[in-house]
């Protein structure tokens, strides 16, 4: 099984305290009730990484809830593992991660996706850096997009 990165746990505590504010400046959303008991017990015993068996079901829902809003996969279209290439020179993945992506869970695929940011290589994050970052704006669906081209609205 693959581990959850302390920097997820952060960016979703992040999205939670965006979504819902303390109304008082202490009082806590369930969500980031949860999440942060995670943050606090992996800062208490120096862990920068937490299983995702064995996560408490609250603040893996709270998770959930954050890991679907960011972009699924670090495609951007231009694929050298279908040219025979191990490592995909566009996205940064090896062979077996682009084959085996759809199936994988999604710590699985943010732990791929830490290692292709951390590494920073992939024409993702220097070529074409502009293209992946238009691509995230219009995938999955881009509601803009869909009210551009209906033309009833």
């Amino acid at each position: 099984m693959a581990a959850i990165h302390i920097t997820d746990i952060e960016a979703a505590i992040n999205f939670w305290r965006d979504r819902k504010p303390s109304p008082d400046g202490i009082t806590l959303a369930p969500e980031l009730r949860a999440l942060a008991e995670v943050y606090a017990l992996m800062v208490f015993h120096h862990e920068d990484e937490v299983d995702e068996v064995g996560f408490p079901s609250e603040a893996w829902a709270a998770w959930l809830v954050w890991y679907h809003g960011t972009p699924d996969t670090p495609c951007i279209a231009i694929c050298s593992t279908s040219q025979g290439d191990d490592e995909c020179k566009g996205c940064g993945r090896s062979f077996d991660e682009v084959q085996h992506w759809p199936a994988m869970s999604p710590a699985e695929k943010r732990s791929t996706w830490r290692r292709i940011t951390v590494q920073g290589s992939a024409w993702r994050f220097n070529k074409y850096a502009e293209r992946a970052r238009e691509a995230e704006h219009v995938w999955p669906d881009d509601d803009a997009a869909e009210a551009a081209s209906d033309p009833s609205a």
